[in-house]
């Protein structure tokens, strides 16, 4: 098991980021940060769903910008703001999935799903910890396939309950976890292509 470390591990990562993300922060003192920011995530998002008939355009958005550091950020910066918000869904998700197994009116086929959601989002909590850390190193290609896998779990979860015909209390969690993966995996693959170079502050 390799998960005794996640909670200290989450806690480095949020303070850590908090200050990388700065570093990430354009140089341009002269421009209004701001809204180059938001033409950036709106362009980013724009382009990312033009890509994928699944991309969420308008949750991309919101998401970003609902996130202050992302308004003096760059391309890499909105990556990781994507995963940090994914893995702080996965978190949470794990704490709303403990709560609903104390229901002691759930039928077995709810908790047997449940219980195999609760598996799932343990290690996507651990892989997005891994993402990042892969990320950061430059490692794109590995981090990009272990975001894939986050966004696999998050409908292997969702999947669960229709293969069951149960009604899934998780459809607004993993929907939420499969687009902000999403979001993360796009820019990794335009960092990997020359479209990032329209897009730099």
């Amino acid at each position: 098991m390799r998960h005794w470390h996640v909670s200290f591990s989450l806690f480095c990562f949020f303070v850590f980021m908090f200050f990388f993300l700065f570093l990430l922060a354009p140089d341009d003192e002269t421009s209004p940060t701001s809204t180059l920011s938001v033409d950036v995530i709106n362009i980013t998002c724009k382009t990312c769903s033009d890509k994928s008939i699944v991309f969420d355009y308008s949750f991309c958005s919101e998401s970003l910008q609902e996130v202050p550091v992302s308004h003096m950020t760059n391309l890499q910066g909105l990556a990781i703001v994507a995963m940090e918000l994914a893995l702080q869904n996965a978190t949470n998700t794990l704490s709303v999935i403990k709560e609903l197994l104390n229901n002691e009116t759930l039928g077995p086929f709810s908790t047997a799903c449940l219980r195999d959601c609760s598996l799932l989002y343990s290690d996507c909590v651990v892989t997005l910890v891994d993402s990042i850390g892969a990320f950061l190193a430059g490692r794109y290609g590995n981090a990009g396939t272990w975001v894939t896998a986050v966004m696999d779990g998050a409908e292997t979860c969702e999947e669960g309950f229709q293969d069951m015909e149960e009604v899934s209390p998780l459809t607004k969690q993993n929907y939420s976890l499969f687009q902000l993966c999403d979001v993360a995996l796009c820019i990794m693959n335009l960092l990997a292509s020359d479209v990032h170079l329209l897009l730099k502050s």
